[in-house]
């Protein structure tokens, strides 16, 4: 459904219609904020937390601009918020799953196994990178956004989240050379 659509019936005063939002970019806004608190506890705290700071600030939302990109600048900022008035503990959960209800066949079973040990292995190294880093990548390569877009969600300079985003790929890759080679070993 069209976004702008769902916005102007919120702002309608039709509540329910931010239902969308919430199933759309839940486990994104998730994600961004695990890998700045480090903890699934707190970035579900801190995602419901920037859920009503969007809702009651949607009629501030230019329309010009994507609402994902809007959103996950409230995830950001109210997670840094979080994480620089308290102390956070940090634990590793794996919160990215597959979609278990479709169905498959057995031929794609392998498949479907490579796939799931490759997510593995992406946050596995991600876990081992430094938080900024390892957020970068998240927003560039698996929530495709745009080097622009990350602009606007981190509020960090262009050419800043390029050489950010080229060491973070050095380092990916090396850490997961590393993961590799003690493999092997």
């Amino acid at each position: 459904m069209d976004e702008k659509l769902q916005i102007k019936q919120v702002l309608k005063g039709d509540t329910s219609a931010f239902a969308y939002f919430v199933d759309t970019y839940q486990d994104m806004a998730i994600t961004i904020a695990f890998r700045i608190c480090g903890n699934k506890q707190d970035a579900e705290d801190i995602v419901q937390n920037a859920y009503v700071k969007a809702f009651h600030n949607l009629h501030t939302f230019r329309t010009d601009s994507k609402f994902s990109t809007w959103f996950y600048r409230i995830v950001y900022n109210t997670a840094l918020t979080h994480i620089s008035s308290s102390g956070f503990n940090t634990e590793f959960v794996d919160y990215q799953h597959m979609d278990t209800e479709s169905s498959f066949s057995e031929w794609d079973t392998l498949e479907r196994i490579n796939e799931q040990e490759r997510k593995t292995v992406i946050n596995d190294t991600l876990e081992k990178m430094p938080k900024d880093e390892s957020l970068l990548l998240t927003l560039y390569y698996l929530e495709e956004n745009s080097i622009k877009d990350i602009v606007l969600i981190t509020g960090l300079g262009e050419s800043n989240i390029k050489v950010k985003l080229h060491r973070a790929r050095k380092r990916f890759a090396d850490i997961i050379g590393t993961m590799m080679h003690y493999e092997k070993v």
